[in-house]
């Protein structure tokens, strides 16, 4: 699930090469998106994260748009004194384990952010994870941020009630630094 339009190139390219069979799901805020992408060919390995923030205070892994408003919310709660370190999985499965562990270890608090509905998604199983391999380096509950469990409308108002943003992010690590 990239989170930028170099992402969704380089790994759309490494699943066409896969022998595997692989479903790639992207955005539909690259629909639109404009940016400028090498010509020249990469690749991006399936199953490598990538930290788009250094932080000391809260791991956040996000996924896809949900990138975007943890890089908000850092922002926000950097003037507040707390750091954020944010990873981008990039890919599901394989999930890469050892960076988000790695993290979670240096900061002790973790919040998990994605678009879809908070329970039985990829947070719930991100969260186990990091439960099962690295509780005891954790000093607050984990925190899953996620949308509303109702079908996203079709309207721009009410698509804002429904999925997260970054408010929601930084409420979630306001409640596990306090």
């Amino acid at each position: 699930m990239p989170s930028t339009t170099y992402d969704v190139k380089g790994l759309l390219k490494s699943s066409i090469r896969d022998d595997n069979p692989v479903l790639f799901v992207e955005h539909k805020y690259f629909y639109a998106a404009k940016a400028d992408i090498p010509e020249e060919e990469y690749l991006i390995p399936l199953g490598q994260a990538d930290i788009k923030r250094e932080g000391s205070d809260v791991t956040v892994v996000a996924t896809a748009r949900m990138v975007h408003e943890a890089m908000k919310a850092a922002e926000e709660l950097a003037a507040d004194g707390i750091s954020l370190e944010i990873i981008d999985p990039r890919t599901i499965t394989p999930l890469d384990k050892e960076t988000i562990l790695a993290s979670v270890k240096k900061t002790s608090r973790l919040v998990v952010a994605h678009e879809a509905v908070r329970a039985y998604g990829v947070g719930a199983e991100i969260a186990a994870v990091v439960a099962e391999e690295a509780f005891d380096y954790l000093d607050a509950p984990i925190k899953r941020v996620g949308a509303v469990f109702t079908p996203v409308p079709f309207s721009k108002p009410m698509e804002q009630f429904c999925l997260p943003w970054a408010d929601d992010i930084v409420k979630a690590v306001r409640e596990i630094t306090k």
